[in-house]
């Protein structure tokens, strides 16, 4: 790794570690408040369950909207800065989401939490281009992947423990407590890694001239509408996760237990990429993850039509691990695939890639939770016709090659 100007180093196991404790707020702000939604959206005066979602889909609509910002401005001003930004406004919403009387207060929170963080999460991506590339981002990337799942795994747990023994929004509290030693952590032991001479003046019109070249570029576009489509129907899953897991099977307090199952089993995945990435190919091993999502998810999208609400947790679990493994493969491919070709304006590249691919994946999970009928139907279906259309997509990318 690089050195900065006060001499402090770190090694590859340090870099992994605190780059995932940082993108891990996005997970954390959207798994810890799982267990805790019905008990908001009652404090709040929701009156219908599935509106409830919209706070973990406002998070998503401030993510995505805001990546567009902090990849210009940490091509401007610096890495470090524009992050700093990203944890201050992070801040910020989390107080607001303490302090919240009704559902518009709280979206409104939410929202800016979505905004904050995506500046560690999207500068950190450009951060890892500036030191990496090619087959060595994505082995780089699934580890961090692989690190950071804890945090999801572990997210449920740490929001149903809070409901425990405090209000739920002490859960915003934790929040920022990780954002201020994550921040701390990443000021003190992480060297810029664009120098001054590498900067570029903030232009909107560079940052369309970026949109317009990544929506041109075959391999960068579709790679991002490949993204979209794959981890659309995932979204579809957390925003209905709670209903599902906690209502429809009643599991309770149990909930994040099974929860983060499904999240060890994408952490498992992001270390097994880690380690095949070098010898396969990053397309190699998106295809086949890609092709038995569709392979698991056509045919058990006819079995849930044929027994409805009397489709038993077990086989949901069952169909779940191995599907989640799949979507593990491909969280750091996909994104690495898209930046490939976008060396020369890593810090745009990544933010049009980010916010794309959360618009696409936020505009069909949110369609996918709100379709929530009492049964797991819709999700499966979701997973089925998203994964198809991934495929698709990929197949007219690459044309039969394959690398």
């Amino acid at each position: 790794m690089k050195k900065d100007g006060a001499g402090h180093s770190d090694g590859l196991g340090e870099f992994v570690a605190r780059t995932a404790l940082m993108i891990s707020l996005v997970a954390l702000s959207i798994d810890a408040m799982l267990p805790a939604l019905g008990v908001i959206g009652d404090d709040l005066g929701v009156a219908d369950g599935n509106d409830a979602q919209l706070i973990i889909s406002a998070l998503f609509l401030g993510f995505a909207v805001s990546q567009l910002l902090f990849g210009p401005l940490s091509d401007s001003i610096g890495r470090k800065p524009a992050i700093y930004i990203g944890f201050a406004i992070f801040m910020v919403g989390c107080v607001l989401s303490i302090l919240a009387t009704d559902l518009t207060v709280m979206l409104i929170g939410r929202v800016l939490q979505g905004v904050g963080a995506a500046g560690p999460r999207t500068v950190t991506v450009a951060l890892v281009r500036d030191l990496h590339e090619g087959r060595a981002m994505a082995r780089i990337m699934s580890m961090v992947m692989g690190v950071f799942i804890m945090v999801p795994a572990l997210a449920p747990a740490l929001g149903q423990g809070v409901l425990l023994v405090a209000h739920w929004r002490w859960i915003f509290g934790c929040f920022l407590v990780l954002a201020t030693i994550s921040s701390v952590w990443f000021a003190l032991r992480q060297p810029e890694t664009l120098p001054s001479e590498k900067r570029r003046e903030f232009s909107l019109r560079r940052t369309f001239s970026a949109i317009a070249e990544t929506c041109t570029n075959r391999v960068a576009f579709g790679y991002t509408i490949t993204g979209g489509f794959a981890f659309g129907a995932f979204v579809g899953y957390l925003v209905s996760a709670q209903q599902i897991m906690q209502v429809q099977y009643g599991l309770g307090k149990l909930f994040p237990v099974y929860f983060g199952v499904l999240a060890l089993a994408i952490g498992a995945a992001s270390f097994v990429n880690s380690n095949l990435v070098m010898r396969f190919g990053m397309r190699r091993l998106s295809f086949i993850a890609t092709i038995v999502m569709c392979l698991m998810s056509v045919p058990f999208a006819g079995v849930c039509q044929l027994l409805g609400a009397d489709v038993p947790l077990w086989l949901f679990m069952a169909y779940l691990i191995p599907l989640f493994f799949c979507i593990g493969i491909l969280f750091g491919n996909f994104n690495s695939l898209a930046m490939e070709p976008l060396g020369h304006i890593a810090g745009v590249g990544a933010a049009v890639i980010g916010a794309f691919t959360t618009l696409i994946s936020l505009i069909f999970g949110t369609l996918v939770g709100q379709l929530y009928d009492g049964t797991i139907t819709p999700l499966v279906i979701g997973f089925a016709v998203l994964g198809v259309a991934a495929l698709g997509v990929m197949l007219w990318i690459e044309r039969g090659r394959m690398a």
